[in-house]
């Protein structure tokens, strides 16, 4: 078990780590087996449980290609400019280091299938649960790591057989429509949802309770005010942050992914954004507002970075919104469609004749409904080509300024 990491070493140990990284031309397929197990105690505090040797089973692939990423010089660097934007409404010029790593090959229905399922796992800390997915004859786990009180960041550890690549993935939401149902973590995971994904703190109508206190009346939202909401220790992506700097101790020449589901899936992507990882995101809500709010510095490019959602989820479609949405109807305003990095969008609806509904979201649904086959077989299609998301704008109907 590994507290934080104190922010001099993790400058040192991440400035030197950043400017270096694997070159694989053709990366073979890469071994993975779970490691350990982590969740969150005293709010911010990582929490890891190893798997015991005599419970390790089997190991199992994932197919990878040569995927380019950029990363900052240092740790120091990234934060300076971070909290030069947010002083000065400025994001300094630095050199950005551009890596070839091995990441995974999201052209494959495989690929695509095996992270599904590491990622549905990581809602479950015990693998007896009948909703828990063996990946290729690998079905060992036990719940160390997840404490019943323990109400934060969860999720599970994969690490591959040579020690070259660490997956982390991360648990999203837990409610009662969402894969994972009620759970501990329920009240700060809409809190994250809420601070995360809304226009302006969740102010949904004249009824809701709002997250932080920003509304200025009418359609106008107080922007200094919802940036500084972002910055609480609190807030998951400062956790993911405190877990990245423990795995990075642990595997200190590791290559690491990120791979989530809805706010887990958001969360993974913004971290991925942050630390140059590869990163596989299942149904979730755009969070390239939330990157701007919290001010990460835009690299070069962000297609290290692959979100995989359909046309009948309403969430990461940014349509689950309203006082008379399902979305709303559960206390969630997820009021945000526009994501970082590159897409690979299945359009059931019009494919497949799906409506659009909030119960098609969880990642139960995605293995069974989704994943489960070619999505064109007639036309030899295995996953629909990757694109990227274009003219797209969150809160168009909001005046965002300094209004308090």
């Amino acid at each position: 078990m590994l507290g934080d990491i104190p922010n001099s070493l993790w400058f040192i140990l991440n400035a030197l780590l950043w400017t270096h990284g694997p070159d694989r031309a053709t990366p073979p397929p890469i071994r993975f087996q779970l490691r350990h197990e982590h969740a969150v105690a005293n709010g911010s505090r990582s929490v890891f449980s190893n798997i015991p040797s005599s419970f390790l089973g089997e190991y199992y692939e994932v197919p990878t290609r040569s995927i380019q990423t950029h990363r900052p010089p240092s740790a120091a660097a990234y934060s300076d400019a971070r909290l030069h934007s947010m002083r000065h409404a400025q994001s300094p010029v630095f050199a950005w280091n551009s890596v070839d790593v091995a990441g995974p090959d999201v052209t494959r229905r495989d690929t695509l299938l095996e992270l599904a399922k590491m990622t549905s796992n990581s809602y479950y800390g015990d693998r007896g649960h009948k909703l828990w997915y063996p990946l290729n004859g690998w079905n060992a786990s036990i719940p160390f790591g997840w404490e019943p009180d323990a109400d934060g960041f969860r999720g599970h550890i994969f690490v591959s057989d040579d020690n070259s690549t660490v997956i982390v993935s991360v648990k999203g939401t837990s409610a009662p429509w969402i894969a994972g149902g009620e759970g501990p973590t329920k009240k700060k995971d809409k809190l994250n949802d809420n601070l995360l994904f809304s226009c302006c703190c969740a102010r949904v109508g004249p009824t809701w309770f709002t997250v932080c206190d920003c509304y200025a009346g009418g359609d106008k939202c107080d922007q200094n005010c919802v940036e500084r909401a972002l910055v609480d220790e609190s807030l998951f992506y400062h956790v993911g942050i405190n877990l990245y700097n423990d795995v990075v101790y642990m595997y200190p020449n590791a290559n690491i992914w990120f791979t989530g589901h809805s706010l887990g899936g958001s969360l993974a992507a913004l971290l991925g954004a942050t630390f140059g990882c590869p990163v596989v995101a299942f149904e979730t809500p755009g969070e390239k507002m939330a990157a701007a709010r919290l001010h990460l510095p835009s690299p070069p490019s962000t297609l290290h970075i692959t979100h995989v959602y359909h046309t009948g989820d309403p969430i990461p479609m940014g349509t689950c919104t309203g006082v008379t949405s399902s979305c709303a109807l559960g206390g969630y305003a997820l009021e945000s469609r526009c994501h970082q990095g590159q897409r690979i969008l299945y359009d059931t609806v019009t494919k497949r004749g799906w409506s659009v509904d909030s119960r098609q979201h969880p990642i139960q649904f995605i293995v069974e409904n989704l994943l489960n086959e070619d999505w064109d077989p007639a036309a030899g299609v295995a996953v629909p080509a990757v694109d990227q998301q274009t003219d797209c704008v969150d809160c168009f109907n909001w005046q965002f300024g300094h209004f308090k």
